[in-house]
């Protein structure tokens, strides 16, 4: 659904913190969808997350989902 309305966004993406939304197993499947591919591993390297090869080292400690938002706060 995320990557359906990120679809959606008619204007500049850079303007959205698309470069959080990764897939399931933590791989950055959306990176081709920036205007320089290395863009999504860049931003998410400044904000203190690891990661190798396209995916999100330790995964399971950056995922968010929204039953969780009360932790998460």
């Amino acid at each position: 659904m995320v990557g359906w309305a990120l679809n959606q966004v008619h204007g500049n993406l850079l303007d959205v913190p698309a470069h959080r939304v990764v897939n399931r197993k933590g791989e950055l499947s959306g990176r081709n969808h920036f205007p320089d591919p290395s863009f999504m591993e860049n931003a998410l390297q400044q904000e203190g997350v690891l990661v190798v090869d396209s995916c999100v080292v330790d995964f399971e400690k950056h995922f968010w989902h929204p039953e969780n938002l009360d932790k998460n706060l």
